[in-house]
């Protein structure tokens, strides 16, 4: 029996490395971290809890999506963000097309953006009691 205790990673591809770090880095505020010294580009950053996200430069991938449509159902990860208004005026100032959603059947409120590359990424929070 598999006893999963965690998500550790969550990897995705890129084109433009420093465009992908100014979005990440500085757009959604992660930490950058050490990456080991592998025979290709990327970055990694600290997700908390114990989880990274890992940028890889691969210029063969398939699985970058041609596309900066936003499209919730399309492959995606998602990070809990502590605002959903907070969240979603800061991707506005900064120029990033988001979609909010803040009364999801989900549970919580969501926010669907894309990365340079046109990666999907849900900015969710907690639904705050009126």
């Amino acid at each position: 029996m598999i006893v999963t205790q965690r998500l550790h990673h969550v990897a995705v591809v890129v084109s433009d490395l420093e465009a992908a770090k100014d979005f990440y880095g500085r757009i959604l505020g992660l930490k950058e971290i050490a990456r080991p010294p592998f025979d290709f580009p990327g970055a990694w950053y600290d997700l908390g809890e114990g989880s990274q996200l890992h940028l890889i430069v691969h210029p063969g991938a398939r699985a970058v999506r041609g596309t900066r449509e936003i499209d919730g159902k399309d492959a995606h990860f998602a990070l809990r963000v502590e605002s959903y208004e907070e969240t979603l005026a800061h991707l506005k100032r900064e120029g990033v097309e988001a979609v909010g959603n803040p009364h999801s059947i989900t549970g919580w409120a969501q926010i669907f953006c894309c990365d340079p590359d046109g990666n999907v990424i849900e900015l969710n929070a907690e639904v705050k009691p009126a």
